[in-house]
Parts: C-alpha cells; structure tokens; sequence
C-alpha cells in the first residue's frame, strides 16, 4: 500500500527524534566501530587522482568525517538529526548539511565518492528511487557509492522508534541498477563469520 504524505512526514520526523534524543549514547555506542573495510572500498573504486570530495550521506556524529579527512580527502557530511549535524561539525570540523533525506538538495555532478553507510535502510521503499536517483546525480561521471545495511527478506516497517526497509541482495541490486549504477562489488559484515551471523549487506557502485 502506498505511503501518504503524511505517514512519510510521520516517519521521518520520528525516525530523527529517536536519533536527536540519543545522539550521546549513539556517539558513545559507536565511536570505536571498525569500518575501515567499508572506507577502503569505496575509496578504492574512485577513479582519477586524489584527494576526493565525498559525501558522508547520514554522518551522524561525524566519525567517518574525521577518518576521510585525516586521509586527506575533503569531506561534507549530511545528515536529518540537528544533534547529530552540531556534533559533526564540532567534532570533524568539516561542513555539514542539515538534510532530511526525503526533502534533498543535491549539487549536480559535485561528488567523486558518496559514502552510505547504515543509513539508506531508513528510506522508505516507495522513496528510495527517488533519493537514488538524487545520489546519482550528484556523482560526477563514473563516481561511486557504497552503501551498507541491514539485510532482510524485504519486509519493512516499524523497529521500536525506528522505520527501516530491510533488503536482500537481489531487490538492492534491482534498485540501484534501475536507478543507473552497476555493481563493482559487495560483501557481508562483519568479516569471517558464518553467513548468518553477518547482518549487514555492503555493496559498491559505479554512476554509468
């Protein structure tokens, strides 16, 4: 059944108060998570000479901010929560824009890299088209996106205060190749465990 407006409105503004009224906990619950796996392979896949301009979509705190900068790269996040955009910008000293993600504004072909890590499951199923297609035009020619979430059997809905859109692979890749990207690469996290105890689905793609 198609969302109304409302309920999207509904589902974005719960979905950041959860995150505005724990962002402390979330900073501190977080802050020492390993993603280098996740960086490097979206900073392996872009062409041309670095340091590249990348997008943090859904930064949070900032965390991967200070990680992309201290490589060198000029790094803007993005994110929905004004806790969360306060604390970035304090923390990493990079620009940061307050974006819900169902209301961007994108510049056009500005970014070598888009880093989406566990944020885009919060997008409704009937939106992400939509904010696909906005990432997608906000890559310069043959730019890369890695994104990372929790993976599912496509159900979607309410996880406590939280909306989330659970993907398997094959419906991830549908979207993202209908929206104009082609894989390059994908993997389960965390790494080495047996299939069923790796909850996250990354994946990375090229703007063709």
């Amino acid at each position: 059944m198609k969302l109304q407006q409302h309920e999207l409105d509904s589902i974005a503004a719960l979905t950041l108060q959860h995150y505005n009224q724990r962002a402390e906990d979330f900073r501190e619950g977080t802050r020492d998570h390993d993603v280098s796996q996740n960086i490097a392979a979206l900073l392996r896949h872009i062409q041309g000479q670095p340091p590249y301009r990348i997008l943090d979509f859904g930064c949070g705190p900032g965390r991967d901010l200070k990680t992309f900068r201290a490589l060198g790269h000029t790094a803007i996040g993005l994110d929905g929560c004004p806790r969360f955009v306060e604390m970035a910008r304090a923390d990493s000293g990079c620009e940061v824009w307050l974006q819900n993600f169902l209301e961007l504004e994108l510049p056009a072909a500005h970014f070598d890299g888009i880093f989406a890590n566990a944020v885009l499951f919060h997008v409704p199923s009937q939106e992400l088209p939509q904010v696909l297609r906005q990432l997608h035009a906000s890559l310069k020619p043959g730019g890369v996106l890695f994104s990372s979430n929790p993976r599912g059997e496509n159900q979607e809905g309410w996880h406590g205060e939280r909306y989330g859109a659970y993907h398997d692979l094959a419906s991830w890749h549908a979207q993202l190749s209908a929206t104009g990207f082609v894989e390059l690469e994908h993997y389960y996290r965390p790494a080495g465990l047996p299939r069923e105890q790796q909850p996250w689905l990354a994946s990375v793609w090229r703007k063709i």
